[in-house]
């Protein structure tokens, strides 16, 4: 193997044995859970971190052994186990580029034919290449990488919201922070079992820069406790359960071997695997779709916007507001409606209370929550006021990782539609559509 000299003002038809060498990683120990600067790659992704890199320089991670074989791009030095590979140049190429152009070839369809799916040097070396110029090769990352950071910045901006959701919620209605802050002002009694969140209300409070709840909102809260079955609570808050409360539906899946009921389906049909890719709480698509027939087939029928939908085995647990009319499969506890709570609420006290209800799973094969078990848990209902003093809250928060969502999932088809088209040379760099401007943090 060796490497030709290309021109370097046009595109040229090689194969990758000509530009590139692939480098066999190495065994590591100790690398799983460590808290060290080099990241480590294996033939999935990253994998761990060590103190000494293998690659000096960042490259490209080639997937060596197993049935998913992926391609990783290391924006840093690293480190490679020996189930991967990573790319070294022979000529000058822009690493990054290499990374998107093997992106679109199919990496998994080689294959040494032994027992443990495999690729061979040999075979990556064959595969065909038709490389741009240096400068060309520059525009495409530049290009595709704005996408990206537009992608990883909406991401972050809705992680950042999550938590803000998350951490309303549990300073209202697990903390109970406001009820504890009328409570000290008013100078009434603080249950035990409160009292150290209470020393850290007032340590809070007597900083400079400590921003209380507006009056009209505090108000909305009562200032004293009360004992019940679930330990002290606000006074004059409510004791139910989940099955008093919630209106519980299940789903089913309609016959897969009968094509009168999935062929050119409109209907949003969803199973918890939908929700396992999800970056956020947020169901905005699903991977199947439906027909009328198929609906039929299904004893819930078409649940509406805002249902809150919670898997109920395999596992237990994943969670999402579907923003979109949706049918479910059995794998699914939905909360379509609710006597006192809204969706926004719900959502926050099924993620609070997850382990809970993790807990009263049972099962042989695979841990699962039944419906009847599910409506037994007890629940803490709160007036009416507050929950819609908190629904106004979480809302806004939600409104805004849906706009984000939506915004991600029409950059990610632009970045899918332009990748091979830019790869290939399909498509000039001056004939590229505009790209949107990043978003801000809102």
């Amino acid at each position: 193997m060796g490497s030709k000299n290309l021109d370097e003002n046009q595109w040229n038809q090689t194969t990758w044995g000509e530009i590139v060498e692939l480098k066999y990683g190495k065994a590591l120990k100790d690398y799983q859970g460590a808290q060290a600067e080099f990241p480590v790659y294996g033939t999935n992704g990253p994998v761990g971190f060590c103190d000494t890199p293998l690659c000096q320089y960042p490259s490209v991670i080639v997937g060596r052994k197993g049935a998913y074989r992926g391609i990783h791009y290391s924006d840093k030095p690293f480190f490679v186990i020996d189930t991967a590979f990573y790319i070294h140049p022979l000529i000058n190429i822009n690493l990054k580029w290499a990374y998107y152009h093997l992106l679109t070839q199919d990496i998994n369809g080689l294959d040494s034919g032994s027992a443990i799916p495999s690729t061979r040097r040999e075979d990556f070396y064959a595969l065909p290449v038709n490389i741009p110029p240096r400068w060309i090769q520059d525009e495409i990352v530049n290009k595709l990488d704005s996408l990206e950071k537009k992608i990883t910045l909406n991401r972050q901006i809705n992680q950042t919201l999550e938590q803000m959701a998350q951490t309303l919620f549990k300073s209202w209605f697990v903390d109970f922070d406001p009820v504890i802050d009328n409570a000290l002002d008013a100078g009434n009694d603080i249950p035990d079992t409160l009292q150290e969140r209470a020393e850290q209300r007032r340590l809070l409070r007597a900083k400079a820069d400590f921003k209380p709840l507006p009056a009209e909102t505090r108000a909305l809260f009562p200032s004293e406790f009360e004992e019940t079955e679930l330990g002290w609570v606000p006074k004059g808050w409510d004791i139910s359960t989940t099955g008093d409360e919630f209106e519980v539906k299940g789903g089913s899946t309609p016959s897969t071997a009968n094509p009168e009921f999935w062929e050119n389906g409109d209907i949003h049909w969803t199973s918890p695997k939908d929700l396992s890719d999800l970056d956020t709480k947020i169901l905005l698509d699903t991977s199947r779709k439906i027909t009328e027939a198929g609906l039929k087939k299904i004893t819930s029928g078409l649940l509406p916007e805002n249902t809150v939908l919670m898997s109920s085995r395999a596992p237990v647990g994943y969670l999402a507001l579907a923003k979109i009319p949706v049918a479910i499969n059995q794998g699914y506890i939905a909360i379509p409606s609710a006597k006192n709570f809204t969706a926004e609420y719900i959502i926050q006290w099924l993620d609070s209370n997850m382990d809970q209800i993790k807990g009263m799973a049972g099962g042989t094969t695979f841990a699962e929550i039944s419906k009847s078990t599910f409506k037994t848990i007890e629940i803490v209902v709160p007036t009416k006021p507050v929950i819609l003093e908190f629904t106004k809250m979480a809302k806004t928060i939600f409104d805004k990782i849906t706009s984000n969502v939506k915004e991600t999932s029409s950059l990610s088809n632009i970045r899918d539609s332009l990748l091979p088209k830019l790869i290939s040379g399909e498509l000039a760099l001056h004939a590229l559509p505009e790209v949107p401007e990043l978003a801000e943090a809102r």
